[in-house]
């Protein structure tokens, strides 16, 4: 389920946390009930479970103001600090931690989730575990921002093919797949990868189904993953900057893998390209 992948990212986040920042705790996790609240799910390097599922309201607490303001927060000493309230001293306390920051991972203007830090010593948190705790932030943003676009495009890819029988939809299909296409190698998780690769098979198969091009395609041609990446930003009108600039590749680069995938299809020109491996079932 997304919100158990999305969980896993937090974790990971956690320990980089505590790799790099040099807090020997790290806790935190996702906004529930619309964002209104955070669920602590999270822990590494705790002795006790007394943050296990502990509710942060808005506003409440190190993390609830770190999420009002959508900033970072820290205090060096939690319980005795006039900066916040104080819901939630007892688990704090019963896990020991004086010196606490909170930092909200803010994906599309929305916090998402947050990631705390702590020291069981009242003592100032300095410049290397501040900047660990944003930069790790940060890496998490763009990491559930990529998983959130996948979904979308799964969400939306599949129906469009189903019912897509004239041009203009097609059109909103071959879109969906380059950005899949895209989109896959950005993602850590080996799973929601191929799952995104899968669907992008799918939604080829199925232009060969749906609407069959005219004419008598090759055998099947098999092309490398970059090839049929360039293919698919080429086959939505991308110049070979522009395919560049979206794959992360040089245009350079992008000519070479677009000369490759010609070569392999018996194509003279970009569009023949497109259409032989339209034919061959390799793009919608």
């Amino acid at each position: 389920m997304p919100e158990t992948a999305d969980a896993a990212e937090v974790r990971g986040a956690l320990a980089r946390l505590r790799r790099f920042g040099g807090v020997p705790v790290a806790f935190g996790g996702l906004l529930t009930d619309g964002g209104r609240k955070l669920r602590i799910s999270e822990l590494s390097g705790t002795v006790t479970l007394s943050l296990q599922g502990l509710g942060v309201a808005t506003g409440n607490g190190l993390g609830g103001k770190a999420i009002a303001f959508s900033r970072p927060c820290a205090v060096t000493d939690y319980t005795s600090s006039r900066a916040i309230s104080h819901e939630y001293d007892g688990p704090v306390g019963a896990e020991g931690l004086r010196s606490v920051l909170a930092v909200p991972v803010v994906v599309r203007g929305r916090v998402r989730a947050v990631l705390y830090g702590a020291l069981r010593d009242s003592l100032p948190l300095g410049d290397r575990s501040l900047t660990a705790a944003v930069e790790t932030a940060r890496h998490l943003e763009q990491t559930l921002a990529v998983r959130d676009e996948a979904r979308r495009l799964l969400a939306v890819a599949t129906p469009t093919a189903q019912r897509a029988a004239d041009p203009a939809a097609w059109e909103n299909v071959r879109t969906a797949h380059r950005d899949l296409r895209t989109l896959a190698p950005r993602i850590a998780d080996e799973e929601l990868r191929a799952e995104l690769l899968a669907l992008c098979d799918r939604l080829a198969s199925a232009a060969v189904t749906v609407a069959p091009p005219t004419g008598a395609g090759p055998d099947r041609t098999v092309l490398a993953p970059r090839e049929l990446d360039v293919l698919a930003c080429v086959a939505t009108g991308a110049t070979n900057a522009a395919a560049g600039e979206r794959l992360g590749l040089r245009p350079e680069t992008v000519k070479s893998y677009l000369r490759s995938a010609m070569r392999k299809l018996g194509a003279h020109t970009r569009l023949e390209a497109v259409t032989a491996a339209r034919r061959a079932g390799l793009l919608p």
